[in-house]
């Protein structure tokens, strides 16, 4: 017990410092005494959001993962990230490039939350009204909301002038520059709240991780803890998604991978992890683009190349099984 204990925690130390070196790498790189007022504060705005949309993810996909009892499937196909592109079609249509400022701040940012979440509650509504709806129910009309709301934002930005697709052009696509600190802070104060009342959860998770049944003859109330996590994780997706954007594949990396580096099934182990791999990737992915691309693309298009590539390794790996 003691050596597995010992490369557990060597693992975490190594991964904090390789995340705490990227992360200190974007901050201070190429500053000096006189842009350092001006790209400081960026640059930490950028590095919060790391943070905050890491842990978001990370928590989301694993307990998700736990609840579905699959490896392989994210929140995303609740249909989140398409209602998210939804809504900021619906904006730009109706109201055009005049109403620019609808896209951006406070008020496209809590409209998007309030929707995201309203739709969520429908959705688990439908799941818990019945007493023989599993939780499958929810995942497959989750997916034909989300091709339902892909559809029609689709139909709707072929129709649009093409400045106005410009605008909505640039909300498809994950971005952590130009983030705005407003719009952090209330990420965080939500984030905080969730982190706080899923607290007393992680064990209960770490049970129902053995299956359903397992987990209700163990004393585990199954309905109150999955509708409880599902609310949990709907806010957390919302949240980053408006805060960042679409951020499809990432889940799965990050979850994937802490499954696979630190080997265990308590939930905060696998969810910690999955935050430093999360901070990693991004840090890595972020160096990248601007020190190879130089700004010729963005972190989604990295993050869904390297999502998809590795998702297509996973359902072969499972197909051999």
């Amino acid at each position: 017990m003691k050596r597995p204990l010992k490369k557990l925690w060597v693992r975490f130390l190594l991964a904090s410092v390789i995340s705490l070196g990227l992360m200190l790498f974007i901050l201070l790189f190429g500053l000096t005494s006189k842009n350092f007022s001006f790209f400081f504060p960026r640059r930490l705005d950028r590095v919060f959001a790391f943070v905050l949309v890491s842990f978001a993810i990370s928590y989301s996909t694993i307990s998700f993962q736990t609840m579905t009892s699959n490896r392989l499937l994210t929140p995303s196909i609740m249909g989140l990230d398409a209602l998210y592109l939804f809504i900021q079609t619906v904006i730009v249509f109706f109201f055009g490039s005049g109403k620019i400022e609808m896209l951006n701040g406070i008020n496209n940012y809590l409209l998007s939350i309030i929707i995201m979440i309203g739709f969520s509650l429908i959705l688990f509504t439908l799941l818990f009204k019945k007493e023989n709806n599993s939780i499958y129910f929810l995942l497959l009309v989750g997916m034909i909301m989300g091709s339902f709301f892909g559809g029609l934002s689709t139909f709707m930005q072929s129709i649009l002038d093409p400045n106005e697709f410009l605008l909505v052009q640039g909300k498809m696509f994950a971005s952590f520059n130009s983030i705005n600190t407003e719009l952090l802070i209330i990420s965080f104060v939500i984030i905080a709240i969730v982190l706080l009342s899923t607290l007393t959860d992680y064990k209960k998770l770490d049970v129902l991780s053995l299956g359903k049944d397992q987990a209700v003859s163990l004393g585990i109330d199954y309905k109150k803890l999955v509708f409880k996590n599902l609310i949990a994780i709907s806010i957390l997706t919302s949240v980053a998604t408006a805060l960042v954007g679409p951020v499809t594949f990432l889940g799965l990396i990050i979850a994937s991978l802490s499954s696979y580096v630190f080997k265990s099934y308590k939930h905060h182990i696998r969810i910690i992890g999955a935050t430093l791999i999360s901070l990693i990737f991004l840090g890595f992915a972020v160096i990248v683009i601007e020190r190879v691309f130089n700004f010729q693309t963005t972190v989604s298009v990295i993050i869904n190349l390297i999502g998809g590539l590795y998702f297509i390794f996973l359902i072969l790996k499972e197909a051999k099984k």
